[in-house]
């Protein structure tokens, strides 16, 4: 079933329960999104599908009032994303939230290396979570510990990578595009692409296009949905 945004309706009722797709910015956090529409249109119940990190932008699904009881069914569904990893660094959240921590050589790293290092990556795995994760271990979420320098005992996920493509090749950056299961790092994939290169290698920038059916070019910004605010408003009145 697909579920009409709030983006294309004449009339919303948030209480009753709306669906958003929200084009997130870079540095938010997901919980950012929910808190400021939680504030924009005055709704006590609202809730996302599928955390999106501060540093990555894109597709993110918002629920209210009695929509929020399909969060889970959107969480399910596969998710798109693109991007680019840079060749030669590694850092300890395996993205650019936390400084380069090593560099190597990644100049003998070949199209054809880095083309084998993604199809090895594909199907069904098991993925650990990293340490820069919000996962909740002993009711403290990892990250917490992970920025105390801290490594806390994680256990491994089962994910199903469906696509792993490289879209270009400027070295040390590659272009990516990655079809998945819920629960993928798309981080982590990073990092052990650059094990398997031997250079090391992390996320420098993450765009989330698809979630479902759902895309990215059907989502509302923050400064859109303001408008869509003052119309529901004016309508209202």
């Amino acid at each position: 079933m697909m579920y009409e945004p709030i983006g294309k309706k004449e009339t919303i009722d948030f209480e009753q329960g709306e669906f958003i797709l929200v084009n997130k910015p870079f540095g938010w956090t997901s919980f950012d999104v929910v808190a400021r529409i939680r504030s924009m249109f005055s709704v006590a119940k609202v809730g996302h599908a599928g955390t999106l990190d501060p540093r990555a932008t894109g597709l993110l699904i918002v629920c209210t009032g009695k929509m929020t009881k399909a969060i889970d069914q959107f969480a399910e569904m596969e998710k798109e994303y693109i991007g680019t990893f840079e060749l030669g660094a590694k850092t300890d959240s395996f993205d650019s939230e936390t400084v380069i921590s090593e560099r190597k050589d990644y100049t003998k790293v070949t199209r054809e290396d880095v083309e084998s290092s993604f199809f090895s990556l594909t199907g069904e795995q098991q993925q650990l979570p990293p340490m820069f994760s919000a996962i909740k271990k002993n009711g403290r979420r990892l990250y917490k510990d992970a920025r105390k320098g801290k490594v806390v005992e994680r256990e491994t996920r089962k994910i199903f990578v469906k696509e792993f493509l490289m879209t270009s090749f400027q070295l040390p950056y590659v272009g990516f595009k990655v079809v998945c299961s819920k629960g993928t790092y798309i981080r982590t994939l990073a990092n052990d692409c650059g094990e398997k290169l031997g250079c090391g290698a992390y996320l420098k920038d993450l765009i989330r296009t698809r979630i479902g059916e759902y895309r990215l070019e059907d989502a509302c910004s923050l400064e859109e949905l303001h408008v869509l605010r003052n119309k529901f408003l004016t309508t209202v009145a």
